[in-house]
């Protein structure tokens, strides 16, 4: 309830509900200007009609411009992008995106216990490091590096932005990004322009490996990347969004496309304002 209200008090809120009831008490009008050259004592007689027509009007623009779930559906390509609040890991009829760095590090002090990584090898491994190493190595055994970190602790070697390593649970998958370069400090750090690259790539094997299931991702810029400056929530989610949809015109990446967001990100978005957004990226 508390995100309704924090919409309700948003400029775009009154503009929608405004803009549609005057819309409609407009036509209102219009059709009651045609109505009486035919019958002129009618509206002075029943001057109840043109407050049923206010009222009317209040209502409509009332429902129009009130809140509801962030989530457009789209004709072309025939997909969904839905923003909710809450945990990436409850998500469980869904393939999950999870951004790592170059090195694809996995454990501490390099990757923090609290980071979307972090929760992911203690909540879908178990925190078992040494399994999920050996399944990324796996999966890393067909990528060529691009170098390695001298004098860092932990994993040196690196691949490139945009590698995504695909770790299977029956019929669940687990997509692992690079989208942050990793220092010899092990201090995760990023672009636009890199995190857009990696994006690009993982659309690419999302495309060959969902089988056409819902996908969440996180919201990315933050934590380790040290993109908050420059990548905020809302652009975060106009960012990822985007990315999607060009992706999806090229060729269908998947059938829904969650955007998971944490409850105080969530709760700080202009959700009307997203949900704008989403409709604009429909064919015009």
């Amino acid at each position: 309830m508390e995100s309704v209200r924090r919409d309700i008090r948003t400029r775009r809120f009154w503009k929608i509900l405004t803009t549609q009831a005057f819309a409609l008490f407009g036509a209102s009008a219009a059709v009651a200007g045609a109505i009486a050259l035919f019958a002129p004592d009618l509206f002075t007689q029943h001057g109840w009609i043109a407050w049923c027509a206010l009222m009317a009007s209040l209502l409509y623009g009332l429902a129009q411009a009130w809140p509801r779930p962030i989530e457009t559906t789209y004709q072309s390509p025939a997909t969904v992008i839905k923003l909710i609040r809450g945990d990436l890991f409850a998500q469980h009829d869904a393939h999950l995106i999870i951004g790592v760095s170059d090195t694809f590090d996995t454990a501490a002090p390099h990757i923090s216990p609290n980071s979307v990584q972090g929760q992911f090898l203690d909540r879908i491994y178990g925190s078992d490091g040494a399994q999920l190493d050996a399944d990324i190595d796996d999966e890393l055994s067909h990528v060529d590096p691009v170098g390695t970190v001298a004098g860092k602790q932990g994993k040196t070697v690196r691949y490139p932005l945009g590698t995504t390593v695909t770790l299977r649970a029956n019929a669940r998958r687990f997509f692992l990004v690079a989208y942050t370069l990793m220092d010899k400090g092990s201090t995760a750090s990023s672009t636009t322009d890199g995190v857009w690259n990696s994006l690009s790539e993982l659309w690419k094997t999302v495309r060959s490996n969902s089988n056409g299931g819902p996908v969440c991702v996180p919201m990315i810029g933050g934590g380790q990347s040290k993109l908050s400056p420059v990548l905020p929530a809302a652009d975060s989610v106009r960012f990822i969004a985007l990315s999607f949809m060009l992706a999806s015109r090229t060729a269908k990446v998947c059938d829904e496309l969650v955007i998971v967001a944490p409850p105080a990100q969530y709760d700080a978005l202009d959700h009307l304002e997203i949900q704008a957004f989403l409709n604009s990226l429909k064919p015009s």
